[in-house]
């Protein structure tokens, strides 16, 4: 495959060339070690040289970059950062690159710098890496398109590994990529803002969790579905939906997987761990417990296997597949109602559970479905997005790094302790390692949820979250009918997806604990930070709702489930604007799905594109999809034939089963190809810090002797100067005091699945008549007391019902 992506012989347009010194035939000034207008980059632990040699392809001088030894960092010649030797770009315009080379190391990458005219020069992105070529061999890739704010870029070849590389003649020559016409095929509004539709076929399962599987179809795991009278007859149930014909199909299922974690695996099975072990006590004597058990889902089966238990009880878990395919899984419950302090890791390569003394331990409570999202260098980036619980320790923010087991705080998450039910998202792509969390609220006092978003970039040395624009709002249903949000109410529950396109929806959410529904929709471009209203989903999506990309580019919503414990099993589809402007390019052919980190990959698309991307198939519940992730794929163009370049960094694009995507120069995405990511950079210790690699993700060291088999990895020195230092560890200790009301539910009132607020919202007063009418407009209905006491005073003639006719009689209304 190598050979034939190479090209033979340069393009023919020396004119447009658009370098000074692309041959290297200017010596430097002063007998400077490069030419002119090249200058030594780089950083990190290794030995090196530079040197203008004789063995040029072409004229009488090239470029050697030697590295002798390497425990960390990179080496490369680049286009020197000023003026006169960076090319000037304009944003929007791809342009392609190339260069001659020669190699004795597979540890080379491509790499791009961008001058931004606010920030200054930054890294961009890796286009492609090298193969090991013992002759010259011409490479060309073709850039993104230029972002805004940017008016030059530099390039050269980085060497992570020991061996040396040589390179000549570079060219960079601009793009002129023409958008296909304008088309709309819908009404003017639907391709403004896209268009929803509510299926005629309703969910048959009240699934909280919902997973998008390679072969197309969703998983929608309910379990006992919030259900205390389905949990005590052992009825626990999940369906496989096909999106193909709409149809259903109800899978048997062993344990209440209801308020699991799960992660897609590298072999495209589902692992699922904890679950529901038991209901809260209508006393108050315990909360909601979590279990050990974990099964893994075959989708060629559809039957979930038992694996080995966890170490722990887990209610609520996190679930974050690492760059070696491992599974990292912290928080959540424990079996007698407790939090959790274990962290607990799935192996890969020996497909179990590890045992507590082979795991790292920080014996720090994490909450529940803590959002940890995998950093390009082995790290986790806690982005202070959890459900249930607030007063998270310190900023609410934090990077752990497992290899060295130490926790930082990251500065400037907004109202950290109003985050509760907020989303977080590695934005588009993830090589820009930014992350996005929108929105939340507080279960404990349950104020109205916030519009708030926050934005980290966790390429800068000291990353701490900005504020981002505020939420769009839309209408709100508080009993009486939907009426326009004011001032500051925005929306906890709140689901957010990435598009093919680059964008982010949100959608669906609630202002208050599992009550007043807010209706609206809008999408978000991490290019220009800006929100943009779109068409609003007619149907209510709060509390167990969710949100995910199919393959054909459309978004479908399912749940609902209000605190009246009533469950909406209608499900909507949103057909995206950009499915609204005419024809969509086909990926005609794919030469092969099987793909290796570091590969060329060649696809084959019936019209030009602009770009190609991985996202990797949703596992959401809750808000929470911290492993969902868009993966840029630089191209090599060639008419119709396309070469696509993939990372050689397994954290980045964790191995496992994406969606891949052709996106026209509108924006208009093809239907996705299946493919799936794996291979020995995977496996190697950089990838990730598997147990006793000694150091973590090749941020400070890894397998960067470069050995064929297994290359390391091209990681930056991102987020290396935290200004906070890591917490003291604490001691090793069993488990966290959890209140029994950490899910914001008072269980005196109603069936387990009901939710009575222990905190009602500002505006109703705490009196009997007050406190009823609420409930009455959200329609709890009959209400049985348990037990003897009545906190609420919602039964003031002791009848042991709430809010009857007797409770209420000669109440100030």
């Amino acid at each position: 495959m190598v050979a034939g992506l190479l090209l033979a012989t340069p393009q023919t347009a020396a004119a447009a060339n658009l370098l000074t010194n692309p041959g290297f035939e200017t010596p430097g000034p002063g007998g400077s070690e490069l030419p002119h207008c090249w200058s030594k980059a780089g950083w990190g632990d290794n030995d090196f040289t530079y040197d203008t040699v004789s063995d040029a392809r072409t004229g009488t001088a090239a470029v050697k970059v030697a590295l002798s030894r390497r425990a960390s960092g990179d080496r490369k010649a680049m286009l020197t950062e000023n003026p006169t030797c960076a090319p000037t770009v304009q944003p929007g315009t791809q342009y392609d690159l190339s260069l001659w080379y020669k190699s004795t190391t597979p540890d080379t990458a491509v790499t791009l710098f961008r001058r931004d005219t606010t920030g200054g020069w930054q890294y961009w992105t890796d286009l492609r890496t090298l193969p090991v070529a013992p002759a010259y061999e011409r490479v060309e890739v073709r850039t993104p398109p230029i972002p805004p704010g940017t008016d030059q870029i530099t390039w050269g070849v980085s060497v992570y590994g020991v061996g040396s590389v040589t390179t000549d003649d570079y060219a960079m020559h601009a793009v002129a990529v023409d958008p296909p016409d304008p088309l709309c095929t819908g009404t003017p509004t639907e391709c403004r803002d896209g268009r929803w539709d509510v299926l005629p076929t309703k969910n048959p399962v009240r699934s909280a969790h919902a997973v998008v599987l390679h072969n197309g179809k969703v998983l929608l795991i309910a379990g006992s579905g919030n259900s205390e009278e389905a949990f005590a007859a052992g009825t626990f149930t999940s369906a496989i939906y096909d999106p193909a014909d709409g149809s259903y199909r109800i899978i048997p299922t062993p344990k209440d997987m209801f308020c699991a974690g799960h992660v897609q695996l590298r072999d495209g099975k589902v692992l699922v761990m904890g679950g529901n072990l038991s209901y809260p006590a209508a006393n108050g004597s315990h909360g909601y417990k979590g279990y050990r058990d974990s099964y893994v889902f075959d989708p060629a089966t559809e039957t979930y296997t038992k694996t080995n238990d966890m170490n722990d009880g887990h209610w609520y878990p996190s679930a974050t597949v690492m760059g070696n395919g491992d599974v990292l899984s912290f928080g959540g419950l424990r079996d007698d109602s407790t939090g959790s302090v274990t962290a607990d890791r799935f192996s890969a390569a020996q497909n179990r559970w590890l045992p507590t003394h082979q795991v790292k331990q920080t014996w720090s409570y994490w909450g529940l479905y803590p959002s940890m999202i995998l950093m390009q260098d082995g790290r986790l980036f806690y982005s202070g997005s959890h459900v249930f619980g607030n007063g998270t320790p310190g900023t609410g923010a934090s990077v752990y790094d497992y290899d060295a087991n130490t926790i930082t705080d990251v500065p400037g998450l907004q109202r950290k302790d109003e985050r509760d039910q907020s989303a977080s998202v590695l934005l588009p792509p993830a090589q820009d390692q930014k992350v996005l969390t929108i929105g939340g609220g507080n279960i404990e006092t349950n104020p109205k949820a916030n519009r708030l978003t926050d934005i980290i970039d966790l390429k800068d040395p000291n990353p701490q979250y900005t504020a981002g624009p505020p939420l769009p709002q839309g209408t709100v249903d508080r009993g009486g009918g939907q009426v326009p949000q004011t001032g500051d109410e925005g929306k906890m529950y709140v689901s957010a997806v990435l598009l093919p396109d680059g964008k982010v929806m949100e959608t669906g959410g609630s202002l208050h604990n599992r009550a007043d529904p807010v209706f609206s929709s809008s999408l978000f471009d991490p290019v220009t930070r800006t929100f943009d209203k779109v068409a609003t989903d007619p149907e209510a999506r709060g509390y167990h709702s969710s949100s995910f990309l199919l393959p054909d580019g459309r978004v479908m919503s399912t749940g609902d489930n209000p605190g009246s414990n009533t469950w909406n099993h209608n499900v909507s589809i949103y057909t995206p604007p950009y499915l609204m402007k005419g024809p969509r390019p086909a990926i005609t052919s794919v030469a092969d799905n099987e793909w290796t980190y570091g590969s060329t990959q060649r696809i084959t698309v019936d019209r030009a594109i602009t770009k190609a991307q991985l996202i990797r198939p949703s596992a959401v519940t809750h808000s929470s999809d911290p492993n969902q992730r868009f993966v840029d794929l630089p191209l090599t163009v060639n008419g119709n034939t396309i070469d696509l370049n993939v990372t050689s960094n397994p954290n980045l694009a964790p191995p496992g089963w994406y969606m891949l995507f052709a996106t026209d120069a509108n924006g208009v995405p093809s239907v996705a190809k299946w493919v799936r990511l794996d291979g020995p950079a995977a496996m190697s210790p950089a990838a990730s810090g598997s147990p006793g690699s000694g150091g973590h993700g090749g941020h400070h060291g890894g397998a960067g002797a470069g050995a064929a088999e297994a290359p390391a990895p091209h990681v930056q020195d991102f987020a290396d100067d935290l200004s906070a230092k890591p917490r003291k560890p604490v001691k090793k200790r069993g488990s966290q005091p959890v209140s029994p009301t950490v899910s914001g539910c008072d269980r005196h009132y109603g069936a387990a699945g009901v939710c009575v607020p222990t905190d009602y919202p500002p505006q109703v007063k705490a009196t009997t008549a007050a406190r009823c009418d609420w409930l009455a407009r959200h329609d709890y209905g009959r209400l049985k007391v348990n037990g003897e006491t009545d906190p609420q005073r919602l039964d003031p003639d002791r009848d042991g019902i709430a809010c009857g006719k007797g409770d209420l009689r000669g109440k100030r209304r």
